[in-house]
């Protein structure tokens, strides 16, 4: 794949996880759709908040590009990571295989993208 490639597929891939795990998280998070999601999997509600933040927090390194510390963007991927895997495994766990517990790891697969896209963006320099 060419650089241009490699470029669009990082940043089509990591603004779709900043949605859906940054920006959407953030406005939906307080509502009572999400708390009794958060009930259904047996997770208090006290921990939504700083879930919530670290998943910003994350996006935001995801999104940035001049840091100076590649590790930290190493950390970000890998705590959504986790979180994917996590999540799925809350889903089958409570509600079988069904959709929800199938749907952290098609996000993950999105994530994955982003992940060696950056790669291959950053080698090439």
């Amino acid at each position: 794949m060419t650089m241009k490639k490699w470029k669009i597929a990082f940043w089509t891939s990591t603004i779709i996880i900043a949605l859906f795990e940054g920006l959407m998280p953030a406005l939906t998070f307080n509502t009572e759709m999400a708390k009794e999601g958060t009930r259904h999997l047996g997770y208090p509600e006290y921990l939504m908040p700083i879930l919530v933040v670290f998943k910003v927090l994350g996006c935001i390194t995801l999104l940035a590009q001049n840091l100076k510390s590649k590790s930290i963007k190493e950390w970000a991927y890998a705590g959504f990571t986790f979180d994917f895997i996590l999540a799925s495994y809350s889903h089958y766990s409570v509600d079988g295989l069904t959709f929800d517990s199938f749907f952290p790891l098609l996000v993950l697969l999105i994530l994955l993208v982003s992940y060696f896209s950056y790669h291959k963006m950053n080698d090439a320099h």
